[in-house]
């Protein structure tokens, strides 16, 4: 059900940019939007119909089950253990329990309690937040599957991707949009080859294999990115960073040749509205009707195109690997924990996977100029190393488990 699924999103990756592009040349940017706008409220309205299906035939996912009690060793929220506390407390008033006071095992519990409740409302619950979270991450500390889940999350710091990141270096790299276009499609149907060769290899080498075999196509893959970094035409220029590394070099040198190197990728300023939107690109005129790419200025254009090919070939075979290796992980935090815990596990997954790609825009910020894109390529791969070695510590513990179903 999980591959069915990223295959319904990649088949959707194909076709989506398909379909906007054709309505933005046709009719107009104003009219492409409104397509987009409506197709998402479309989207919203069947999305809740289906919800809404789901939940009648499965009445039980309306009812909240009984909260566990402490001494079984389950997990229970601040919110739900404060709950239990005042209501035994006002019972026992009423029965007159408090005069021989609360028992032993919850009188430092009472007094947490009172200090608690004495605390302003907005700090009571910036410390039930923080307690909440606390006990989330001691619920995902402990799992097995725990290396596994943070090798994916650090997946997610990565400038290798189809994003506003990479299209916009590959703009200053002389790739038109209809190119890139074509691209995104090919990414895509690569995706989908890999949740075909997930279910393939799970069922001839086992779950865990089948991570170990997707992390090594994984970067396998991404060793052709790094070799984009080195190869003809890769604009990646360390001397830019001289003046910052080099304290016997003087400021107007430094000045000087910081302009010079930004002189072949910047485009001449120029007033009005037309000023460049994209570095080395071109110009973009706003019309009623398409944005309007002019030529790019003579000299721009790289020397060769060896660099930004092998980039965009390591990113698209790489993400057989990626896909599979993420349906891996998934399959795994779904097999391997228990459902009282399962939605905190989840949620701090989740949270991870969110700041760790918080990390690579941060990155971007640190080295926006294209001259850099080389370093943030290394680092990204550092990152995807990191998270694959994490993903094998986990392997290898797995297998050494005795009788355990992880490895199988």
């Amino acid at each position: 059900m999980n591959a069915t699924m990223r295959r319904i999103d990649q088949v959707t990756n194909i076709l989506a940019p398909l379909a906007v592009g054709q309505v933005m040349t046709l009719a107009s940017n104003v009219v492409g939007c409104g397509f987009i706008l409506g197709w998402n409220l479309v989207s919203l309205i069947v999305e809740f119909i289906f919800l809404s299906r789901v939940y009648r035939i499965v009445p039980a996912l309306s009812v909240k089950p009984p909260a566990p009690e402490d001494d079984q060793g389950t997990l229970q929220t601040p919110a739900e253990r404060t709950d239990r506390l005042v209501e035994r407390r006002g019972s026992q008033e009423q029965s007159g329990a408090v005069a021989s006071g609360l028992p032993d095992n919850d009188g430092d519990v009472s007094l947490n309690l009172k200090e608690i409740t004495n605390l302003p409302l907005c700090f009571r619950r910036f410390r039930w937040l923080l307690s909440t979270c606390m006990d989330g991450w001691r619920a995902y500390y402990r799992q097995d599957v725990f290396l596994a889940g943070m090798g994916l999350a650090f997946l997610y710091t990565t400038v290798l991707g189809f994003d506003c990141i990479t299209t916009g270096y590959a703009y200053t790299q002389g790739i038109s949009g209809s190119l890139l276009s074509l691209l995104m499609g090919v990414s895509a149907i690569t995706g989908l080859m890999g949740t075909v060769m997930f279910t393939k290899l799970r069922k001839a080498y086992g779950l865990v294999n089948t991570g170990i075999i997707s992390s090594c196509l994984h970067l396998g893959c991404l060793l052709l990115c790094v070799c984009s970094v080195f190869a003809p035409g890769s604009p990646m220029d360390l001397s830019l960073l001289m003046p910052f590394l080099d304290a016997n070099v003087s400021s107007d040198a430094a000045k000087g040749l910081v302009a010079g190197r930004r002189q072949k990728h910047t485009y001449p300023t120029r007033g009005g509205i037309n000023q460049p939107l994209l570095p080395d690109r071109s110009s973009i005129h706003w019309t009623n009707n398409t944005v309007l790419f002019e030529n790019m200025p003579s000299g721009t254009a790289p020397e060769s195109f060896i660099s930004i090919t092998l980039l965009f070939l390591g990113v698209i075979t790489a993400r057989i690997g990626l896909w599979s290796f993420d349906l891996t992980v998934t399959q795994l935090l779904q097999e391997n924990i228990c459902e009282s815990e399962r939605g905190v596990v989840n949620g701090v997954q989740s949270s991870m996977n969110y700041l760790m790609d918080l990390l690579h825009f941060i990155m971007v910020i640190s080295a926006p100029q294209p001259q850099h894109f080389g370093i943030l390529v290394i680092i990204s791969v550092l990152f995807i190393t990191t998270g694959h070695t994490m993903y094998f510590l986990y392997a290898r513990k797995a297998k050494r488990k005795p009788g355990g179903r992880l490895a199988t």
